[in-house]
């Protein structure tokens, strides 16, 4: 686990682009995902949020090689719903499927809470896709609660996401 940068753009978009597709690939239209995916996961996209000093990111990588296998950004919020000083959102946190169940996800969850202490927010937000069970109970496990929906588009599809917040 360690804080990423501008360097580190090509490997947050990879992994980044496996992730939504692993995730997604079983519930999504194709051509949407794909959209979605060059839209949103470029390499300028994390090159432009490593250079912005309001936005954390960070790369879990795996040994030997270094091989990036999960990602979390926390932003400022751009969520529907009223910010509160010392709010922070958790803009995507993700692993691949190949590390489900080893600590990678719980890791990169406790990284980005210290980040945020330490960065002075004292409460996380999220939205996650409203199906994404697993998703949702690890966020439940970690302390989040429900405070709000969003509505949140890839491609045609608008789905209804539910917010979530944790103090911290």
């Amino acid at each position: 686990m360690r804080q990423a940068g501008p360097d580190d753009a090509a490997a947050l978009s990879l992994v980044a682009n496996a992730a939504f597709l692993d995730t997604y690939a079983m519930v999504l239209n194709s051509v949407d995902l794909l959209a979605h995916c060059l839209k949103n996961n470029g390499i300028e996209t994390f090159a432009a949020w490593a250079r912005d000093p309001g936005t954390i990111l960070t790369l879990a990588e795996v040994e030997p090689g270094h091989a990036p296998v999960g990602y979390a950004v926390l932003t400022r919020p751009d969520l529907p719903i009223e910010p509160r000083p010392g709010d922070i959102e958790l803009r995507r946190i993700y692993t691949l499927k190949q590390t489900h169940g080893s600590g990678v996800g719980p890791a990169l969850m406790m990284r980005a809470s210290e980040d945020a202490v330490r960065s002075g927010y004292r409460r996380m937000l999220l939205g996650v896709w409203e199906y994404n069970e697993r998703a949702r109970a690890f966020y439940g496990r970690n302390g989040f609660t429900v405070i709000g929906r969003r509505q949140f588009e890839v491609g045609a599809e608008v789905h209804d996401d539910p917010i979530y917040a944790l103090s911290l």
